[in-house]
């Protein structure tokens, strides 16, 4: 769980027990400038995808492990990063590209071009997290996912955080990860549409440089999603995000959810007992 100035992550050890870590968040990341920027912004979610996501759940791994001293942090950590990163652009980025370009020639269109593309990016993104989900780690991971987006919204409502309130809750929120991995695939078709078709370097040089780009302007809408949730039209635009949900979150059993409302209290304590934090200068 992150809130606006800590991260906490809770983890079951095999024996029953909780192990919790709770760190404060970096300002310069959290707090600074470009966290105020709209759609520079989106910058801190990425950097929660792949830096955090990625790091708690190597933190989970040593713990379930039995790991007696759990490193949080490291060359492996980064490194894990740098290759997920790599993987990602590569495989649904420059993948559907180079695919694209297999018969490209018999495609008048430019146009055309890159909206295949895109489809093409967005169905292998489809496929990946359907079927990751067959995996029984994975489907537990998804478990857990809906254990948190549970627990937000019981939190988010007023609702009691305990296991049995939690529960009937939904799995899905407007503020998913998911929804905005999803919002990504489809505007990057939208932007990349427009660019025409240069020679093959160039177009995979641009699909990584306008990342950022497109990143921004998903964050954007997913904020605006949530923020008018109540508008029909709005539920509406945000229905993919939450069907797609379905795929990366499962109903959680009663340990899941504690595991979940115990990481959630721990950022709110420790907001709570923490002073406001002051950006770093840059």
């Amino acid at each position: 769980m992150r809130g606006s100035r800590a991260m906490a992550v809770v983890v079951r050890q095999p024996g029953g027990g909780l192990v919790t870590h709770t760190e404060p968040l970096d300002p310069r990341i959290y707090a600074g400038p470009l966290s105020k920027i709209p759609f520079l912004r989106a910058l801190t979610s990425l950097w929660d995808v792949l830096v955090l996501g990625i790091r708690t759940l190597m933190f989970s791994a040593e713990v379930a492990l039995g790991e007696e001293e759990v490193q949080f942090r490291g060359p492996v950590a980064w490194g894990t990063v740098a290759l997920s990163f790599a993987l990602g652009i590569g495989i649904f980025f420059v993948g559907p590209l180079l695919l694209v370009g297999l018969i490209d020639r018999y495609i008048e269109s430019s146009f055309l071009s890159n909206v295949l593309e895109g489809v093409i990016r967005l169905v292998f993104f489809l496929v990946y997290v359907w079927a990751i989900g067959l995996m029984p780690e994975i489907r537990r991971v998804f478990a857990y996912h809906g254990a948190e987006h549970k627990t937000i919204n019981a939190f988010e409502s007023g609702t009691e955080l305990t296991p049995d309130a939690v529960a009937r809750h939904s799995t899905a929120h407007y503020r998913c990860g998911t929804g905005f991995l999803l919002s990504v695939m489809v505007i990057s078709i939208l932007v990349f549409a427009l660019l025409g078709r240069p020679p093959l370097p160039l177009r995979i040089l641009s699909r990584i440089v306008l990342l950022p780009v497109v990143a921004g302007i998903a964050y954007e809408y997913v904020k605006l999603t949530n923020r008018y949730r109540e508008h029909a039209v709005i539920r509406a635009l945000a229905a993919p995000n939450l069907a797609l949900q379905r795929l990366t979150t499962r109903e959680p059993d009663a340990s899941m959810l504690e595991v979940a409302i115990a990481a959630l209290q721990r950022v709110l304590e420790t907001e709570r007992a923490a002073p406001a934090a002051e950006p770093a200068s840059p």
